[in-house]
């Protein structure tokens, strides 16, 4: 397993430095430059296009963030790659775009989007796993779903996996889930076929007893997102090693 210790050292800014007023969009070419100009690691999201590439990119639709409307995994990454992002000059890019522009010089916290409606994609999965493989940087996986990080764990085992979760109380967003899925969810049960290497939870949903237990007994760190207020500030200084932040300057007092 490759050395974790990048995840606490320094604040992870959520889908980059962003700051849509100003043309910075998330996820962005231009977002993930800021956060590199200030030092902070990244946190970034990945969608798969039609033919199965990886695009940096957080929602299911292209509707908020681009021009165009419809379902990002209709489109090709040759379509998807030249869709200009609202607000600004910046287009739609693939994984190895995002890798080329970091090249190492903080790390990387990459969350693989899921729907959870069948099994993931393992030639996806394996794909974005031999780009990691190859790359020197310090990089780590994140998701909701275990059998995406039970795939990642069988392509790249050295890769860090990080068990991604909230309360999984809220029916809006977890009502397809069955009640024993969510109590699964909701107690990281999974951790045995997954092997976490660190815990990303809500900070809304801290302290909670099995990110805590995972810290006490087996040493795994708690990142903790999305702090965006000084009361999130306060109790991820309480409950966790380190903070996925956006909407302010976190190296601030």
């Amino acid at each position: 397993m490759r050395d974790i210790a990048w995840l606490t050292s320094r604040p992870i800014a959520h889908r980059g430095y962003h700051d849509a007023p100003r043309g910075v969009l998330e996820n962005s070419p231009s977002a993930v430059e800021a956060a590199l100009a200030r030092g902070f690691s990244i946190e970034v999201d990945l969608q798969p296009s039609a033919d199965g590439k990886a695009m940096v990119f957080h929602d299911d639709a292209l509707d908020r963030l681009t021009f165009e409307t419809g379902d990002i995994r209709d489109r090709s990454a040759a379509e998807l790659t030249r869709l200009r992002m609202r607000g600004g000059d910046d287009r739609l890019w693939l994984l190895e775009d995002l890798l080329g522009l970091v090249d190492g010089k903080v790390g990387l916290c990459i969350e693989l989007k899921s729907r959870f409606a069948r099994r993931p994609d393992a030639e996806w999965i394996g794909g974005i796993a031999r780009l990691l493989q190859a790359y020197p940087g310090p990089v780590a996986v994140k998701s909701f779903d275990p059998d995406m990080l039970e795939l990642m764990r069988a392509a790249a085992p050295e890769i860090p996996r990080g068990a991604l979760g909230d309360g999984a109380r809220d029916l809006e967003e977890w009502g397809r889930a069955s009640r024993m899925d969510r109590f699964i969810l909701r107690n990281i049960l999974y951790a045995p076929r997954v092997r976490p290497s660190f815990v990303s939870w809500w900070v809304k949903d801290l302290p909670a007893l099995a990110p805590s237990l995972l810290r006490r007994v087996f040493g795994l760190p708690i990142i903790t997102w999305t702090v965006r207020t000084a009361e999130d500030r306060k109790r991820a200084a309480a409950f966790a090693d380190q903070i996925v932040f956006e909407g302010f300057d976190a190296d601030a007092p």
